[in-house]
């Protein structure tokens, strides 16, 4: 079975314009060149007016609501988009680093193989992806070389049986491969399960990972591409096609309630100190699965008026969200060009190094910006090590990056900071909207994300990544196509 390579999931304008209101008012914004910010008055131009009897509307502007408003406004269908943050994009999050001019990606980074869904909108839109080549490292235990355990790990994943009672990744690893051989692969391949799936291995189902190999083989997932201006090129392109279609999107718009009947929806909340209410015949609803599940008395919470169907509940507690703190250091130089290898038989140097590998108490695995060899590198703290980072000063954060790279590689603490420029981190765990990285299934729950996605009374639609139920949850593309499914529903409904 093929398996995603270890790494994480998670556009310049043309001073453009696209119909977004905050405030509660409607606004022509003009969106810098590259940079999605919060926005201030002064590059606002107020004008128009918000649809008065929208169709359909569109809780979170992530790609997944992005892409089903596209759909429904190619059709004809008015739309209206409520958006909590202050820009676009959800759990894509591009930053440009001033020194190297480098896109920083603090949420979303790569492309898992050839997902049409995104390699779609790369050539319509004449967008270019660099795929992710060089040499994997392994640190531990004295050593620094190159390695390759993925053989190891995939002869574990390929024990995994669906025809067999589903269980946890942990569960499964305590009763196979009793081979002391083997025992060094059983901890790379649950590295795998903690650092890329982001999961509790105690509570992750078996079945469902079954299932995302067997799609991860339709589209060669294990190959890995970015985008070299950052994944809000997507984003950006999206929005224009929303300009295009006269879509209104209004930013900074916190939901607080929605009471639905059938055939229709009322959606309640707050824009700056302005209170909102819209309705519509039907809402699709984009928020992370986090939010979903939070009790009500925490931010961001949204209360449904009924509450959501029996069957919609239970797949909620079936489903959970995993944890990620991902730092991004900047340096003057690529100072691990000249470093060699120790303790392995060859004396090469980590000039191609692609990704670096580990055990490391806080951030396991490092990955470079290959092919472009910028002074990047970033660390990657998943499952119970963004536990306990999370909530954390960003200061203590980057401190534990530093140390975690000056110990795989060798390099004396003080000289890696010497060299370092800049940080950029974002706890997603922390962020009121979004509660955590990306979805998984737990133990018994191969139903509920079909069951998380199914429309309710024609009236409320669902879309985002967690409601993907094809294999592909926790991705760009599995949410993108979640919205386009959820645009489907509407118009063939």
């Amino acid at each position: 079975m093929s398996r995603r390579p270890y790494c994480s999931l998670m556009a310049a304008s043309d001073a453009g314009q696209v119909a977004l209101a905050a405030g509660c008012k409607l606004r022509i914004l003009r969106l810098r060149e590259g940079v999605f910010r919060s926005f201030s008055p002064r590059n606002r131009i107020y004008a128009l007016s918000m649809p008065s009897d929208p169709k359909v509307i569109v809780t979170g502007a992530g790609v997944a609501g992005l892409s089903a408003a596209v759909q429904l406004a190619h059709a004809g269908v008015q739309v209206l988009i409520l958006e909590a943050r202050e820009r676009l994009g959800g759990r894509i999050l591009t930053r440009h680093d001033p020194a190297t001019k480098a896109a920083v990606e603090l949420g979303a980074e790569f492309i898992h193989g050839r997902p049409p869904e995104i390699w779609g909108l790369l050539r319509q839109h004449k967008l270019e992806a660099r795929e992710m080549v060089g040499e994997d490292w392994c640190a531990g235990d004295g050593e620094l070389c190159k390695c390759d355990f993925f053989p190891e790990v995939d002869e574990i994943l390929d024990k995994l049986d669906d025809r067999a009672p589903d269980q946890s990744f942990l569960d499964f690893l305590a009763s196979c491969c009793p081979n002391p051989r083997q025992q060094e692969s059983k901890k790379w391949a649950l590295g795998y399960i903690t650092g890329f799936h982001a999961a509790d291995p105690g509570l992750i189902s078996i079945h469902s990972l079954v299932k995302g190999m067997r799609a991860d083989e339709e589209i060669d997932a294990e190959r890995a591409f970015r985008i070299p201006g950052g994944y809000e090129l997507l984003v950006e392109w999206l929005r224009k096609e929303l300009l295009d279609a006269g879509v209104a999107i209004q930013l900074g718009a916190t939901i607080e309630s929605v009471t639905w009947k059938r055939g229709s929806v009322e959606v309640n909340g707050q824009c700056g100190t302005d209170r909102f209410s819209y309705t519509a015949a039907r809402l699709i609803v984009t928020l992370p699965l986090a939010v979903l599940q939070a009790p009500l008395d925490l931010a961001g919470a949204v209360r449904f008026s009924p509450e959501l169907p029996a069957e919609k509940l239970g797949a909620l507690e079936k489903l959970a969200m995993g944890k990620v703190i991902r730092a991004t250091l900047c340096f003057r130089e690529r100072f691990w060009d000249d470093l060699r290898a120790r303790g392995g038989s060859e004396s090469k140097t980590l000039a191609d190094m692609r990704f670096l590998f580990s055990q490391d108490e806080w951030f396991p695995t490092w990955w470079t910006t290959l092919p472009e060899k910028l002074p990047i590198i970033t660390g990657w703290a998943p499952s119970n090590r963004a536990q306990k980072l999370s909530g954390r000063a960003e200061d203590f954060v980057a401190e534990q990056a530093v140390q975690s790279l000056s110990r795989l590689l060798n390099v004396r603490k003080s000289e890696i900071e010497g060299l370092l420029e800049s940080v950029y981190c974002h706890d997603w765990q922390s962020d009121p909207l979004s509660r955590g990285a990306y979805s998984y299934v737990k133990v018994g729950g191969n139903a509920a994300q079909q069951q998380l996605a199914a429309p309710v009374e024609n009236s409320l639609f669902f879309a985002g990544e967690a409601t993907d139920f094809s294999g592909h949850h926790g991705t760009v593309h599995g949410a993108i196509a979640s919205g386009h499914r959820a645009a489907a529903e509407i118009l063939n409904g």
